[in-house]
């Protein structure tokens, strides 16, 4: 879950590659299940062979199978991430179709934890949006080989060559902050500060949450590190914590609004979403540290085990 210079960009990024390959993959992801066989059931026999929307009959019988079924099934979408929110509610008009969407505040683990938990029933997610490392992780037992109607235009680099994974929108880590109660940060060094005591929150576990391995990241190279060497991240960190300003809640909306996470460490599309929530209420602001410029993109891919 950009600030003024990169949020229109990023913004039709995420509109352009969620609507190109939702239409032409997601549609496909309440269909693509496990199991049946083609003469056993159909359309969802089908959809559990299907490489592509030609391999299932081309794109309106795909949208015409997709619409009987009815249901898609997603996890970890904060309506708030990425302009997820307005995306769902967009592609639920056109094709009426209910979208169930699970644990948004969820990290890429824990979909992918979901996953195992609910294989075999109809609870279990359709698709993932995944960070980097928990998706490249998963690839080979978790995502099923599926390529998008575009895939063609898809740089190598962002895509997996058999199919499981594509990389699809992306942004830049940064602090959002209160101004009407800390001053802004020009680092991340001024952090650590008597001003942020008590008030600097990371997006989730970085064992877990791509955001949060990503502050890591982006620590790490404020003080020296790079992305193989994060040690100087985690160090940061432990230097946050000491000086008392390290404050342990993942930051949500509702927190944000109450005042208790004043400081936030995420990416830019999703604090800059606060500033347009939180207008008239609090003076939120994001800044991109300029000594850790870091960005890293969510990968998309189907469960093998689609209900």
């Amino acid at each position: 879950m950009a600030n003024d210079f990169t949020r229109p960009s990023t913004q039709r990024n995420l509109l352009s590659a969620t609507t190109a390959l939702g239409v032409a993959g997601v549609l496909l992801l309440s269909a693509c299940g496990a199991p049946p066989t083609p003469a056993e059931d159909g359309d969802r026999g089908k959809a559990a062979t299907a490489t592509s929307a030609e391999d299932f009959g081309g794109m309106d019988a795909l949208i015409k199978a997709a619409k009987e079924e009815g249901e898609l099934n997603v996890i970890a979408l904060p309506p708030d991430w990425a302009n997820y929110g307005e995306m769902i509610s967009t592609f639920e008009e056109k094709y009426g179709i209910t979208v169930n969407s699970a644990s948004p505040d969820s990290s890429s683990q824990e979909e992918i934890n979901a996953a195992e938990q609910n294989a075999g029933t109809d609870r279990a997610p359709d698709v993932f949006d995944l960070g980097q490392a928990v998706a490249l992780a998963n690839a080979d037992k978790h995502f099923a080989s599926y390529k998008v109607g575009n895939w063609d235009d898809i740089p190598d680099n962002l895509r997996d060559a058999d199919g499981r994974y594509l990389a699809d929108y992306t942004g830049y880590m940064s602090i959002g902050y209160n101004a009407d109660e800390v001053p802004e940060p020009t680092s991340l060094t001024d952090l650590l500060g008597d001003d942020y005591k008590g008030k600097v929150a990371l997006n989730g576990d970085p064992t877990q949450a791509g955001a949060a391995f990503s502050g890591v990241v982006m620590a790490a190279l404020a003080n020296g590190g790079s992305a193989d060497d994060i040690e100087p991240g985690v160090e940061f960190f432990k230097k946050l914590n000491k000086a008392g300003n390290f404050l342990p809640v993942d930051p949500t909306p509702a927190t944000i609004a109450s005042g208790e996470t004043p400081v936030v460490i995420d990416w830019d599309y999703t604090n800059a979403q606060q500033t347009i929530e939180l207008k008239d209420k609090a003076d939120w602001k994001v800044v991109i540290p300029k000594d850790a410029v870091v960005s890293s993109y969510y990968y998309q891919a189907i469960n093998t085990d689609a209900p």
